[in-house]
This record gives C-alpha cells, sequence and structure tokens, in this order.
C-alpha cells in the first residue's frame, strides 16, 4: 500500500495528523505492507522570519483578530496536541520559511531516512522553538539524524532537489490540494486534515480490501 502525506513544518495541523495517523497504522493489521512518501507543501512559499513579534501577535494581524483571540485558538490546538503525546510551545515558536527543510528532505528520503527527519523538524520546530529557515540549524538538525552535513550543504548551493520540491507543490495543485495535511492513499482515497485515529483505521481498511 502506498501513502502519500503532503505537509508543511510550520503546520502546527501536520504534525498533530501524522502522528494520529502512525497512532492508527500502529493498529492496523497490515501495516508492514505500507510505504509512505512525504510530499512537499509550503502553506506560505514567500514566508521570512518575522523579528520582534510573538506568533500570537502574527496571527493576530493576519487574521484581523485580537490578541487573546490568537493565544484562545492556539491554546485549543496546543491541548489537542497534547492529547497524542505532542508538546506544543508556541511561545518559542520562530516562524519562518520552509522550502529549504523540504529540499533536505528529498535528500534524506535518497538515505532512506525521511521519516526520521520529518520527525526531527517538527519537534525541533513546535517543541524546541528551531527556526526551521535557518540553514546552520536545519544542518544540525539533520546531522542528528545520521545525515552527512558536509555532503548535504553541497547539495543545498548546488539546488539538487529544489525541482523535486516545486514537483510536489504542483502536484498538490493539479489534485486541488490547498490545505495540509492531506493524506492519499493508493492514488485514490484521500483524508484531509489531522483527523481521528479510527477514520485512519476506517480508510487504511477500505484501501486495504480493494
Amino acid at each position: 500500500m502506498k501513502v502519500e502525506i503532503w505537509s508543511d513544518f510550520v503546520c502546527p495541523f501536520c504534525y498533530m495528523g501524522e502522528r494520529r495517523f502512525e497512532n492508527a497504522l500502529e493498529e492496523f493489521e497490515h501495516k508492514d505492507e505500507v510505504e509512505i512518501t512525504f510530499k512537499s507543501f509550503q502553506l506560505d512559499p514567500d514566508a521570512k522570519r518575522i523579528q520582534g513579534k510573538d506568533i500570537y501577535q502574527i496571527i493576530a494581524e493576519k487574521y484581523g483578530i485580537s490578541y487573546e483571540q490568537s493565544k484562545a485558538s492556539n491554546d485549543e490546538i496546543i491541548k489537542a496536541a497534547s492529547e497524542v503525546g505532542l508538546n506544543y510551545r508556541f511561545d518559542i515558536l520562530k516562524l519562518n520559511n520552509t522550502e529549504m527543510a523540504h529540499e533536505i528532505t528529498k535528500f534524506a528520503r535518497s538515505l532512506d531516512k525521511e521519516k526520521a527527519l520529518v520527525d526531527r523538524f517538527f519537534k525541533a520546530y513546535f517543541e524546541e522553538g528551531a527556526d526551521i529557515g535557518d540553514r546552520e540549524i536545519l544542518l544540525k538538525l539533520a546531522g542528528e539524524v545520521g545525515i552527512n552535513q558536509g555532503e548535504l550543504n553541497k547539495k543545498l548551493d548546488a539546488g539538487s532537489f529544489r525541482t523535486e520540491v516545486i514537483k510536489d507543490q504542483e502536484q498538490a495543485r493539479k489534485l486541488g490540494i490547498n490545505g495540509v495535511p492531506f493524506f492519499v492513499i493508493n492514488d485514490k482515497y484521500t483524508v484531509s486534515g489531522a483527523q481521528s485515529v479510527s477514520h485512519f483505521i476506517h480508510v487504511l481498511d477500505k484501501a486495504y480490501k480493494e
């Protein structure tokens, strides 16, 4: 079985959705037959590091709501994340562009380290306050999962995996994906959003029976 997961590293529902999918997979009778591929999706391709503002202020200004409303909304997300064992720290988030992180993930896939790196990037951003757009930080995180930093640096300089990132995003547009996480199972069944474990199991069962 093939599962493709479109996500972005600054998307709180993506980390949560991936964890719920993992939990569903643990209960899925045929989990050893599932091959997962992570697909690149950028919520904001033009994003830049914003200094002097916390995530609550950035969201409040973006959606035209009060700071208190922004914090209350994010507190609900933090609570939901904690229910699947994730310790979101919105107070230390550093929003930035994720293109380089996606490029590095493509390189990690060629080394069979994609899943490990995806998890490391999510944890670093949402739980440790890492700047997901900072090259040195990304190199360090990649090194933590066993990727040679010198080799990776050369790949980034050459733009070796940029085309793959662009290709994923073009594919997302063709499929009508305008929000993430988005799961495609066996090129037929789709799951949009951080759905419940039971919903993921239901779709996996249905796809497998076919």
